[in-house]
């Protein structure tokens, strides 16, 4: 597949009309740019496609959840724009392969690092502001974001479960709260299990790329099933 298929076939996708020299700047990581001279790297567009996808995001919820506090909406806010879910939602686009990086960011898997899809995403945003103004930019971002309201993806994704576990704990007098965390695999490539102790018992168990993500994902489990046992 040659490059300007690879980017048709990313565009269509997309569902956005980008030109070849946007589009080729906003899939370019730092690391890409300073190993060829002259090619520029997509970190403006990243800093402008963040304040578009901040707009809409607020614009959006502030009108859905018209009972919410300002509390809560931010709660929603802060979820949707995650690292987290704008990685993963580069992943459902399959962005990663087009990204262009340096040869160490390849070797480390560079193309499938949370924080890198998750820039190239908001970068992406950016570029179509820049190519075809702000409503097909926030469309763009509302064609992603909305299913995500509507599955109540929020429900879970904006909760901080190592606080609801540490509070659910001390309210039925369980115990102090803990987490055993392992690494395995090379440095590149780390995945760690956690398991969440309550009072020196497992409740929870859950796995991720960082020790935060397996520990965010150990007391999500740990809570449901603390809640069912105590009727909470």
């Amino acid at each position: 597949m040659t490059p300007t298929e690879s980017s048709q076939d990313l565009l269509e996708r997309l569902g956005v009309d980008i030109d070849a020299g946007t589009l080729r700047c906003a899939l370019t990581h730092r690391s890409y740019a300073y190993e060829h001279e002259g090619e520029a790297h997509n970190e403006r567009l990243e800093f402008l496609g963040d304040s578009v996808l901040g707009l809409a995001v607020t614009d959006e919820i502030y009108h859905r959840y018209p009972e919410d506090s300002e509390g809560s909406l931010a709660k929603i806010r802060a979820a949707v724009v995650s690292t987290r879910t704008l990685a993963e939602l580069a992943r459902s686009l399959g962005l990663g392969p087009h990204i262009r990086l340096g040869k160490g960011e390849v070797r480390t898997r560079g193309h499938e690092k949370a924080s890198i899809l998750a820039d190239t995403m908001e970068a992406l945003i950016g570029a179509v502001y820049v190519c075809a103004g702000l409503e097909p930019a926030r469309a763009f971002v509302l064609r992603l974001v909305v299913p995500l309201l509507e599955a109540g993806f929020v429900v879970t994704e904006g909760r901080d479960w190592k606080t609801e576990l540490q509070e659910l704990a001390a309210a039925r007098g369980l115990g102090p709260v803990r987490y055993a965390v392992e690494g395995t695999g090379p440095d590149h490539d780390r995945r760690y299990e956690a398991r969440a102790l309550v009072g020196g018992t497992e409740h929870g168990t859950g796995t991720g790329t960082t020790k935060k993500e397996a520990e965010r994902s150990a007391a999500a489990q740990a809570c449901a099933a603390l809640a069912a046992r105590t009727g909470v």
